[in-house]
């Protein structure tokens, strides 16, 4: 499943093991593996919006893409996936999001 993809949606790697810069990037990618697995959506169908994602970022304008993080199209994949099948609002993820910026919201240590 996760292990297996490739092409623009491969994972980035070195030497093998999976590469995360900061903690939301770990984070993003842990939430919508568990989602999957529990059955709000199917992994396919998250690989094909990940794939869709990359690929309207490498057609945007040079100024867009001079930043590429591969796990900000992860996420951006993720929040689709989380508000069409109605898990949260576009509200409820912006507050979120505010709350583990700001720091009061921290579930990983709690």
């Amino acid at each position: 499943m996760v292990a297996d993809m490739g092409g623009a949606a491969a994972l980035p790697r070195k030497n093998g093991e999976l590469v995360f810069e900061t903690p939301w990037e770990s984070q993003a990618f842990g939430m919508a593996i568990a989602l999957s697995d529990r059955g709000h959506y199917d992994w396919e169908e998250f690989r094909q919006r990940l794939i869709s994602e990359i690929g309207g970022w490498e057609r945007s304008d040079e100024d867009e893409r001079a930043v590429w993080n591969y796990y900000r199209h992860w996420l951006a994949s993720f929040e689709a996936l989380v508000k069409e099948r109605g898990l949260l609002s576009e509200e409820e993820i912006n507050e979120r999001a505010s709350e583990f910026v700001s720091g009061t919201r921290d579930d990983h240590h709690h």
